[in-house]
């Protein structure tokens, strides 16, 4: 539930081998599992009507919001540690560690129009103790699920902190959006994420099938479509082309990895890929383009039904 930010540097020397196939392949499945959607007219926003959210969540989450104190040594570090990600997603914001006021409002605006009332966010922020108290009291997520695959990946966020190591994603368990890049798209799409399993009832089960290979296309196309239609229907020209940019070689980066090569010609072909597809539909874009305006909270006849996961 990340963007790029947990995959390997690409091998440069690799790109003269790669195999038409399987460029082919991976052009394939990006288009299939990302274009069709982002071709959606308009953005459905979501509603709290129709989530299945807990309670005992939404009464602790008071500040929605948080950054991290600046530390010039811990950024410092972690902007060293992003540079394969910078390089894979040609965008230095990627995991600089310095979050700006252009990325809190938009994943702020994001939130409020589709009703996360009970979403954390967190920039550039380790805070281990809220994320176990967030844990416990999440009680949309089943206990079997929460006290085994929760556990570990509150404890690997415990151990392995974002704030040396970045990774901006999205923790169902907690209910909270880990961010450490100054790009805005990426934070909306892990608010796409928020937003997918709002809606899903059997929250763990949805967690846990994200392990399985393959099934993080599916994740990733979901947050990845809700984001760039929110940016069709909200954003100016500027902020669209920017999230087609990013957000295309990222999920590129996923569909690479699905291909299991061991060579990584796979990966780096996909991400590729994105990049190309990305910028293809960045440059259709003309300005001016007139966003709609956003709106500050969502009625339940926008919303589209919760969906389920069996």
């Amino acid at each position: 539930m990340t963007t790029a930010n947990k995959h390997r540097s690409p091998d440069r020397s690799a790109v003269a081998c790669l195999a038409p196939s399987r460029i082919a392949v991976v052009l394939c499945l990006l288009l299939t599992s990302v274009s069709a959607g982002c071709a959606a007219p308009q953005y459905t926003r979501g509603s709290s009507a129709v989530y299945y959210s807990s309670p005992e969540l939404a009464e602790i989450t008071t500040t929605q919001i948080e950054r991290g104190r600046p530390n010039a040594f811990l950024d410092g570090f972690g902007w060293v540690w992003g540079i394969p990600a910078k390089i894979i997603l040609f965008d230095r914001r990627v995991e600089n560690h310095r979050v700006g006021s252009r990325t809190e409002a938009e994943i702020s605006g994001y939130l409020r129009a589709n009703e996360l009332d009970s979403v954390k966010v967190r920039l550039n922020q380790y805070s281990p103790a809220d994320d176990w108290q967030r844990l416990v009291a999440n009680k949309s997520v089943g206990a079997g699920w929460r006290y085994t695959l929760g556990t570990l990946s509150v404890a690997g966020e415990t151990i392995f902190p974002g704030r040396l190591f970045g990774g901006d994603h999205y923790n169902p368990f907690t209910n909270t959006i880990h961010v450490y890049s100054d790009a805005p798209a990426i934070a909306v799409h892990e608010g796409g994420h928020a937003k997918d399993f709002a809606k899903r009832k059997w929250k763990g089960t949805w967690a846990a099938v994200y392990l399985i290979p393959g099934v993080p296309l599916l994740h990733e196309a979901r947050a990845t479509e809700d984001a760039l239609t929110y940016y069709k229907t909200y954003g100016d020209a500027a902020s669209q082309r920017e999230a087609y940019n990013l957000l295309y070689p990222a999920y590129g980066s996923y569909v690479g990895g699905a291909l299991g090569d061991p060579s990584g010609i796979g990966y780096l072909a996909g991400v590729l890929t994105g990049h190309a597809a990305g910028r293809w539909y960045s440059s259709r874009i003309e300005d001016p383009v007139r966003p709609h305006a956003r709106p500050e909270a969502a009625s339940a006849e926008d919303s589209s039904d919760p969906e389920t996961a069996d």
